[in-house]
């Protein structure tokens, strides 16, 4: 497999900065099309999951899915962006780090600081209105290895507004279940991650983004 997309890089190497180069105007100001394209053909040469995959159902879907990322301004050599195959299909997810540096940058209202926790059992979570105001107070326990009984997500604006979300564990697996990647490599190896991801992504959902700026 690895001497096949190694035969099939250059082709794939030029239609790939074709691409992008038709597409300049869509891409982020500071996007670097040579560096990306020797990044994605990295990604894909250390890759044996998406060797398997270009070699069984070609390289649009795989071409496809790297434009979506370059877009975007997401890093998948950085593991801000993932290719992940469901049998015949490839999809694009961004990563934890990457939905926070696309909240970053692309908010229309300047952000601070924008960052998800995991609370366990041992931890002091209080969620409450203060004189009109939102307030979170979060206390873990020290190197806690308890059971994950929930999650939240915090968004601190440059202005001193905030805005959160909070979801229980029960949340977070009935998510978790409505998803087609239940049973993922990654919900089996890295769950409190992709809580933490589930619950960001919700508060995203609150945070004006524009993508034209």
């Amino acid at each position: 497999m690895a001497n096949e997309i190694t035969t099939a890089k250059p082709k794939f190497s030029v239609a790939l900065t074709s691409e992008l180069t038709a597409q300049i105007s869509a891409l982020p100001r500071d996007f670097n099309i040579t560096r990306f394209v020797n990044n994605s053909l990295a990604l894909l040469n250390g890759n044996d999951v998406l060797i398997k995959f270009m070699k069984e159902h070609g390289t649009d879907q795989i071409k496809a899915g790297l434009l979506r990322g370059a877009y975007l301004g997401l890093d998948f050599m950085n593991g801000e962006a993932y290719l992940v195959p469901y049998g015949s299909t490839l999809n694009f997810m961004p990563s934890y780090k990457g939905m926070v540096k696309l909240c970053t940058k692309y908010a229309t209202r300047k952000i601070n600081t924008i960052y998800a926790k995991v609370v366990r059992e041992g931890d002091e979570f209080v969620e409450e209105i203060v004189n009109g105001q939102p307030s979170i107070t979060f206390r873990p326990k020290a190197f806690n290895n308890g059971k994950m009984v929930g999650v939240f997500a915090v968004c601190l604006y440059k202005d001193g507004g905030m805005v959160y979300e909070v979801m229980s564990a029960a949340d977070v697996e009935m998510c978790r279940k409505s998803s087609k990647a239940q049973n993922s490599p990654a919900w089996q190896r890295f769950g409190t991650e992709m809580a933490k991801k589930t619950v960001l992504r919700r508060l995203a959902k609150s945070i004006s983004i524009d993508m034209d700026d």
